[in-house]
């Protein structure tokens, strides 16, 4: 792409970023790891850049207030830039701390411990269900299993567990750079739908409260704080795109890392016991979410370099994962590798809160993938990866041929 006959450093739309991701981001990364671009925001890609604006004070998620932002995605009243208002990825201090506070009680230690049992038997009920052959890792395993944790987890029928994901994956475009109209008005009509059906269900729950997130969100906290029905929905909502995303494309981009270097998929067969490791270099490897923006708020300095307050900024994980500053030979994937600390998950106070579930359910997959089946092979010479670039990185699907371990 050019502007005024040269042609831009970074640029979202160029068609080199698809050809050539990681060579792309370390030309850019090599010349300037914080970088003004003329078409109006800061591009960061270096590691350490990367994580001082992620953990900067002067640094807000709230996009929200920006007319222009707002105006792209149908207003600043609009249902799903009001329902974006509220969620806990936008908030920043006390707010912030107080959905977190309320959101947390169903996510402590205690209940991830108890939930460990019940997703590894998902897993083994999905793993049956695409037995040998050929079968597709994304639409078998990697797809529905954050699903159907996060639904049982919030308390939503497994019946509409598709309808949900449905609704907040296409609410989640609100986050995309390039909205489409066709996107914004499909947003819109998600966004009073999936906060209709919350509603119906938290009235089931205030008649007969459950052991599960729905009624604990409607219980005061500590504090005696109370969420609206309007704030639950949009907890709700961020809740399934943290606890689905993320977990769908580091199953599906790891599981192709580990077969396109066969020794180190051998290496987790003889050693299981380095998967909770492994699961830090395969989402370093291939990055499940390529770039998080960020907004703002007061001067941020970045090494030699100050970022006004009021910019845009887009924090690229894709290549702060293969800097070779912070990781030697970075293109190399080493399941040994240590002190390997991706920023999939963020950093600093917004970090994700659904970050030990999300680990919890890839650890486990691989874990019983590698179990079950002696022989994992790619079905394809073709990786069909999302077409379009947006802030994440994932395949369609992803055709294997299996066999069981006798």
């Amino acid at each position: 792409m050019t502007t005024a006959g040269t042609r831009l450093l970074f640029d979202l739309r160029d068609p080199a970023l698809q050809d050539d991701r990681y060579g792309y981001y370390r030309r850019v990364r090599e010349r300037e790891p914080v970088h003004r671009s003329p078409l109006g925001y800061w591009v960061v890609t270096g590691y350490d850049e990367c994580d001082a604006v992620l953990r900067s004070p002067g640094v807000s998620t709230d996009f929200t207030d920006d007319p222009q932002w707002a105006r792209v995605r149908g207003g600043p009243d609009s249902p799903v830039v009001a329902s974006a208002r509220r969620w806990m990825l936008t908030r920043g201090g006390g707010d912030h701390r107080r959905l977190r506070r309320m959101v947390s009680r169903a996510l402590s230690p205690a209940a991830m411990a108890r939930l460990r049992p019940r997703i590894r038997a998902l897993v083994n009920e999905m793993i049956d269900e695409m037995g040998e052959g050929e079968a597709d890792l994304i639409a078998g395993l990697a797809l529905p299993l954050p699903v159907v944790v996060v639904c049982e987890l919030v308390g939503i029928p497994l019946a509409d567990a598709d309808r949900c994901r449905q609704w907040t994956n296409t609410i989640a475009d609100v986050v995309d750079p390039m909205v489409t109209p066709r996107m914004r008005r499909r947003m819109n009509e998600a966004v009073p739908e999936f906060s209709a059906y919350i509603a119906e269900r938290l009235a089931e729950r205030r008649a007969e409260p459950r052991d599960d997130l729905l009624s604990i969100l409607l219980e005061p906290d500590a504090k005696g704080d109370r969420l609206s029905d309007e704030d639950i929905a949009a907890q709700i909502l961020v809740l399934f795109n943290a606890g689905h995303e993320t977990s769908v494309n580091v199953i599906g981009n790891g599981m192709v890392s580990l077969l396109q270097n066969p020794d180190q998929l051998r290496l987790l067969r003889e050693q299981p016991e380095l998967i909770e490791r492994a699961f830090d270099e395969l989402s370093r490897h291939n990055s499940a979410v390529q770039i998080m923006a960020r907004q703002t708020i007061a001067p941020v300095e970045v090494g030699d370099v100050t970022i006004p307050a009021g910019a845009s900024v887009f924090i690229v994980l894709g290549a702060a994962h293969h800097d070779p500053r912070r990781y030697p030979d970075p293109e190399r994937l080493d399941v040994t590798r240590t002190g390997t600390s991706p920023l999939i998950f963020g950093s600093g106070p917004h970090y994700c809160i659904a970050a030990t579930l999300g680990k919890m359910e890839v650890v486990i997959a691989f874990e019983e993938l590698l179990r079950r089946y002696s022989s994992i092979e790619l079905a394809t010479t073709e990786l069909p990866w999302y077409s379009h670039f947006t802030f994440l990185l994932g395949l369609r699907s992803l055709p294997l041929r299996l066999t069981y371990a006798d």
